[in-house]
């Protein structure tokens, strides 16, 4: 791997071809990416992708009328210090918000980049050379901005903004909620059963870890299997599964991890503590995501996880 300041000013202007080149096609990549769910955005992309190709042009007419036909393979992974790309497919998904701070950040890092190097460089060509990419890289910044401001209208962002909300919250939050209304409410019942049944708090420690797991893996399985997320926008049914599988594990062992505590009451007391601070978050994630009344979500969930509760005792008790 060779440093930057070797490089010869055929190479840098061979570097420059390959970083506009690879510039461009990322940028192409997030507007194919972006095409279905960000259509506006993706007009964008597909603009900036339309003018780093001219620029990539413009630098290979430079380099064929100063050094001919030939033009060497020297890649960003070749040069010590160089800021190297991450292809789209290793970020997916992407949320719009992160596509266009890595757009604002690849064409900032880029002109900070050559910009640098042109400080450092003592060969007045090579100063020249580098201190005018930099500047068609501070160009790319305001055409990108140019392009966002006549094509992402507020309206427009803020469409896409909410699209990106709904899908945040069909695909994370309402597999989540229903993981951890199962894993909270359904293992109540056998976890104090088998406490108030035993007074032994390493039984219902093992009952409750027990019924935590298999209904993880079980809601895991129902969330993934249930619906491919094609026609429903839900997501890939592996990530709704992960969820759902993960916040149904999380319901159930909040309240069974007391039960470690050697002294019966005492973890009782504690694990009941717990399951209040459970089903209050229960209520404020409807309130907060699902848009529910925040009475009318406390009532329903304290309800429904007291009457669990509830049974749960009586039969450990008889």
């Amino acid at each position: 791997m060779r440093s930057f300041s070797d490089l010869s000013e055929s190479e840098l202007l061979a570097l420059a071809i390959a970083n506009e080149e690879e510039d461009g096609r990322i940028f192409g990549d997030y507007a194919i990416a972006l095409r279905d769910d960000y259509p506006t955005s993706a007009k964008v992309f597909e603009e900036m992708a339309a003018e780093e190709n001219e620029h990539r042009r413009a630098l290979i007419d430079m380099y064929v009328s100063k050094y001919g036909e030939h033009i060497p393979l020297i890649r960003r992974q070749d040069i010590k210090g160089t800021i190297v790309r991450r292809p789209v497919w290793h970020i997916k998904p992407l949320p719009i918000d992160r596509v266009r701070n890595a757009a604002e950040e690849m064409e900032a890092d880029a002109a900070r980049f050559y910009r640098l190097a042109a400080e450092r460089s003592t060969d007045a060509g090579i100063r020249k050379l580098l201190g005018d990419l930099a500047a068609i890289e501070d160009q790319h910044q305001l055409d990108a901005a140019r392009l966002e401001s006549r094509l992402l209208t507020d309206q427009a962002r803020h469409k896409e903004d909410e699209d990106e909300r709904k899908r945040f919250i069909l695909q994370i939050i309402q597999p989540g909620l229903v993981g951890l209304m199962d894993g909270s409410v359904s293992t109540l019942a056998p976890v104090f059963a088998a406490a108030f049944a035993t007074h032994n708090t390493w039984n219902a420690f093992l009952v409750g870890l027990a019924a935590s797991i298999g209904a993880g893996i079980s809601m895991g399985f129902a969330e993934a299997l249930a619906d491919d997320g094609k026609l429903s926008g839900r997501g890939t049914p592996l990530l709704r599964g992960l969820v759902c599988g993960l916040m149904t594990i999380a319901g159930g062992i909040g309240h069974t991890l007391p039960y470690l505590i050697p002294h019966f009451w005492t973890a009782t007391l504690v694990a009941a503590v717990v399951v209040v601070i459970e089903l209050a978050a229960i209520a404020y994630i409807q309130y907060r995501y699902m848009d529910t009344p925040p009475f009318s979500a406390i009532a329903k969930v304290m309800f429904g996880g007291a009457l669990v509760l509830a049974v749960g005792i009586l039969i450990g008790n008889s």
